[in-house]
């Protein structure tokens, strides 16, 4: 039994489609205008706030490892003249 015209679910789904490509543009130029540019804008933060936390990390280390061998601790790299003691642990976050 063949139907005269254009199936009605054929119509529905190439117009959702068409809604889903718009859709997919918009999200795809929302990440490319906003999203890209405060992650390359905040992006040393982080990696900055990261390496601060790995330095206090490996430091710990080195002072147990000497500490359970009966030795002095070595001596730490150059300190920030003006170390944060509580660190914000997402300084990318947007503070507005």
């Amino acid at each position: 039994m063949a139907t005269d015209g254009p199936n009605p679910w054929k119509q529905n789904a190439r117009d959702a489609a068409t809604r889903i490509e718009d859709e997919l543009h918009r999200v795809v130029t929302y990440i490319n205008d906003q999203v890209v540019p405060e992650i390359r804008r905040d992006g040393s933060v982080a990696l900055r706030a990261a390496a601060e936390q790995l330095q206090r990390l490996a430091q710990h280390m080195d002072d147990r490892r000497t500490a359970a061998q009966g030795q002095s601790p070595p001596t730490p790299p150059a300190a920030d003249p003006d170390p944060d003691p509580d660190p914000d642990p997402y300084p990318y976050k947007d503070k507005s």
